[in-house]
């Protein structure tokens, strides 16, 4: 069992660099085309995901599960290749990994605090793990920058990565209500002229860590002494996780993640991120960073405060209920065999729906995917099944769903807002 999680746990932030970084995550001005925002693919009402198995990026038009692919010129070229993650606990100060192939980290590999794939090019000036995450979806050709010869962000990008942060830092320093909130906000910035990348996406981990640290949780209340908060079904749940079932075994900690990297064998479908001069559509995880033959086909455990807000699960979204991950786990090469396409949520795309599942035609291929698979937990009767179900339920924070700042009405670009799905 581990201790329970304090505010200590946590990066601090100031309250005006969280509104700051509010308005900037919920702005289009950040993306290349200014379409797209970071709540686009991260909304509240979605457990800080998207509703959707592999998101659709720049070009996509909607929210959630009603978003659709774009037409035209415009339309999307790809699949976002993994699952959008929820954003919780990603202030914790014991995170040493993210992105779900683990190819940001905290290292000195360039000399600048982290191993990334902007190597030596990462922008200084970053506080934490989390802002350096930042950076990156703003950047991505098929997240928030664009086509080539769409915009000069996406062009940036093309010849390198470096190239573009400084074209949209101009825009945010280029508009008078950005300019005077980061003076006010931040001490070393006398004049727009001093706003870099960094203190963006330093902004935009303030209000990310404010928004969305949670340990208000059932489970959270029952490690600090309170028995009365979890049903006996959840506790029966518990008692598995950290027991028998050997869920713990790599959710383990505090936060419920040994930050380390398990293949599970789970369906794959989409481009995948395929690996330079790879001449076939799969995901090889973090082989893709490592260049260990080890790490094919492995992932990064995710934390689970608030698992049951961000279905569907898996890194590429495989599964769209909590029950159905979880028998995963228990047989994943008898579940890989019993899953159906049917199960994903994706939004029809015709004009790539030859890739979407390509990789189930390529025997060799997926014969290495079974093979690296491994067993996770003993074989649980329907009842326990139900039972771990039930303490992950038990792990919903009771602010997780309103937040703190919520959702702004405008922001300083007068672009338009994503609203409540509901709405």
């Amino acid at each position: 069992m581990p201790r329970p999680l304090t505010p200590d746990d946590f990066i601090p932030v100031e309250a005006a660099q969280a509104k700051l970084g509010q308005l900037l995550f919920y702005d289009r001005i950040l993306s290349g085309n200014q379409n797209i925002a970071c709540s686009t693919c991260h909304h509240p009402d979605l457990g800080t995901g998207d509703g959707l198995s592999l998101g659709i990026g720049e070009g996509g038009v909607g929210l959630g599960p009603q978003r659709k692919p774009g037409t035209g010129e415009d339309r999307i070229r790809k699949r976002i290749p993994r699952n959008a993650p929820g954003l919780w606990n990603l202030g914790a100060r014991d995170l040493s990994v993210m992105f779900h192939d683990g190819r940001l980290s905290v290292a000195n590999t360039y000399e600048n605090g982290f191993n990334s794939p902007a190597e030596e090019r990462l922008p200084d000036g970053l506080d934490n793990l989390l802002a350096a995450q930042a950076v990156f979806p703003l950047v991505a050709q098929f997240e928030m920058a664009g086509n080539p010869k769409e915009n000069e962000v996406a062009g940036a990008v093309h010849d390198r990565i470096d190239y573009a942060w400084p074209i949209l830092t101009d825009r945010v320093r280029h508009n008078a209500d950005y300019a005077a909130m980061f003076a006010d906000t931040y001490p070393h910035i006398k004049a727009s002229a001093d706003i870099t990348i960094a203190d963006i996406a330093n902004a935009l981990s303030a209000f990310m860590i404010a928004e969305w640290t949670s340990f208000d949780t059932p489970f959270d209340a029952y490690l600090a002494g309170d028995t009365s908060a979890m049903t006996s079904i959840q506790v029966d749940g518990m008692d598995l996780f950290y027991g028998a079932a050997g869920c713990s075994d790599c959710h383990s900690g505090p936060l419920m993640t040994d930050q380390e990297f398990h293949a599970l064998g789970l369906p794959p479908f989409g481009p995948g991120r395929t690996r330079q001069w790879d001449p076939m559509v799969r995901d090889v995880g973090h082989m893709g960073e490592s260049n260990r033959l080890e790490d094919a086909y492995a992932f990064r455990t995710p934390m689970l405060r608030n698992v049951a807000l961000t279905a569907p699960y898996g890194h590429n979204g495989a599964y769209p209920t909590l029950e159905g991950i979880v028998r995963h786990h228990v047989n994943p090469a008898e579940a890989l065999e019993a899953w159906t396409p049917k199960q994903a949520a994706l939004p029809e795309v015709p004009w790539l729906a030859a890739v979407d599942f390509a990789v189930w035609q390529d025997s060799r291929e997926m014969a290495r995917q079974r093979a690296a698979a491994i067993q996770v937990t003993p074989i649980l009767q329907d009842t326990e099944v139900a039972a771990i179900v039930a303490f992950l339920e038990a792990l919903t924070g009771e602010k997780a769903m309103t937040g703190h700042l919520g959702i702004p009405t405008r922001v300083p670009s007068g672009l338009p807002v994503d609203g409540r799905i509901s709405d």
